[in-house]
């Protein structure tokens, strides 16, 4: 698929999801530095939900945005909307920060490999985005890769499906619901930050709060905020602007860097694994070919027109 936003627009957005796919990738070594320190997961994530806040709150105030933040607040629809990806969303955080610092980034990485299918085969049904055949090719060649690191596992991946099933309902909902990416990201993150900020509170109330226990400890849970507002941001406003099935293709970016992290790390890398990496690059590969393809075509035809 090609951007569907107009020239420049279309190259910032494509810019965009690359960058929020980086910084998703390095996120494990975020979450296992905290770990380190015995920060809690649940504890990482209310500081997340806390300090996205003031961060989400600038990006609307450079956008000049306040008014579409409050006229989205009036929108019982709108709202109903944001409240179900905020939820989707938490649930997501919640599982992939327990996952990495259980040493299971491996299986977060395949979850975040299954996402990309999800984001095509909803593009095509929901959104009546067209794949042709390299993009139904290369999907194939991904779910075969896909099936190889289940089948590596030795079990059924509910890490992984849980991963994918909230991250790609959540992509579906923010390309649907009626607010900007900074308006839709401010109003997640106030909705989220009630239970964070009571928990907090009560962590800090004598519970092993580690908020000024320690300079690095407060540092890295001061870091949450914009470790989790700005590749929101970058992905929301990247999925309004370029098909979803184009931005789910993007999504193999983040977890290629946490299957490298997981390796690395000293994670089991089964031949089975090794062949299922083999496939989803090949179906990768496949793709982006097929996009420059259409992309130069399209160049071609542009003078003639």
């Amino acid at each position: 698929m090609t951007p569907s936003a107009p020239g420049g627009d279309a190259r910032l957005a494509l810019g965009a999801g690359v960058g929020c796919y980086l910084l998703w990738g390095f996120l494990p070594l975020v979450f296992q530095a905290m770990e380190r320190l015995s920060i809690s997961p649940w504890e990482i994530l209310s500081n997340r939900t806390v300090w996205a806040v003031p961060i989400a709150l600038a990006f609307v105030l450079v956008a000049r945005q306040g008014g579409e933040v409050l006229s989205a607040i009036r929108n019982p629809r709108t709202m109903a909307w944001l409240t179900l990806s905020a939820l989707l969303i938490a649930f997501n955080w919640a599982i992939y920060i327990w996952a990495v610092n259980s040493g299971r980034v491996l299986e977060t990485s395949l979850g975040y490999y299954v996402i990309p299918l999800l984001a095509m085969a909803a593009g095509a049904l929901i959104f009546h985005e067209r794949i042709d055949r390299l993009g139904a090719f290369a999907i194939a060649l991904a779910s075969v890769g896909v099936a190889l690191q289940a089948l590596a596992l030795g079990r059924l991946p509910l890490i992984s499906l849980a991963l994918a099933l909230s991250f790609g309902l959540y992509g579906i909902v923010r390309k649907r619901v009626a607010a900007s990416a900074q308006t839709g990201l401010l109003i997640e993150c106030v909705l989220l930050a009630g239970p964070g900020l009571a928990y907090v509170l009560w962590l800090q109330a004598g519970h092993g709060g580690h908020l000024g226990a320690s300079a690095p400890a407060t540092g890295w849970l001061l870091f949450c905020g914009p470790v989790t507002a700005v590749p929101l941001m970058l992905f929301s406003w990247a999925a309004r602007r370029i098909p979803l099935s184009f931005m789910g293709f993007l999504q193999f970016i983040g977890p290629t860097i946490g299957f490298a992290i997981g390796v690395s790390q000293g994670e089991p890398f089964t031949p089975l694994r090794a062949a299922s990496f083999v496939f989803i690059w090949g179906g990768a590969v496949v793709f982006a070919y097929g996009a420059w393809r259409r992309t130069r075509n399209i160049a071609l035809a542009a003078p003639t027109a």
